[in-house]
């Protein structure tokens, strides 16, 4: 069961890893890239093809992501009873668990959001791609005090 748990964590780590890695390498890279002004020609189609080649990316880690915390829960021994009480909602661990599912649901919301507005609003798409990192960034913060305890 060990192994299991410690496979399921480490799958865990490295989706969050994708997922963070890949927002902070087009935010830092090729954002400032496109934006050079030799590349005004094709920017429009490079961010398209880039967004549809880094969509499958993004949500195949969420969907790793989800598994897997689902799983290391289980693991743990937190199942549906746990998850329906109100004892379990008020300890630290559960604290924790309740404000990383809130970056979560924030994360996945802004990430469909700017999947639908991508190519339709640059701004509107901009500010969606920076607030799903800042609520990824969040989420990872409250899954380090899940293991370590609240500050």
């Amino acid at each position: 069961m060990h192994l299991l748990y410690t496979s399921s964590v480490l799958l865990h780590v490295l989706a969050a890893c994708t997922w963070i890695g890949a927002m902070v390498f087009f935010a830092a890279v090729i954002v400032p890239l496109i934006r050079r002004p030799e590349l005004a020609s094709v920017r429009t189609d490079l961010v398209r093809r880039l967004g549809k080649r880094f969509r499958w990316l993004g949500w195949g880690a969420l969907g790793v992501l989800l598994v897997t915390g689902a799983s290391n829960l289980a693991l743990r021994g937190i199942g549906a009873t746990a998850l329906t009480s109100a004892a379990f909602w008020q300890s630290d661990f559960g604290r924790a668990l309740a404000y990383k599912l809130v970056f979560v649901a924030l994360a996945l919301a802004s990430t469909a959001l700017h999947d639908v507005f991508a190519l339709r609003s640059r701004a509107l798409s901009a500010w969606l791609g920076r607030a799903t990192l800042l609520f990824s960034v969040g989420a990872v913060a409250f899954a380090v005090w899940l293991v370590r305890g609240l500050p």
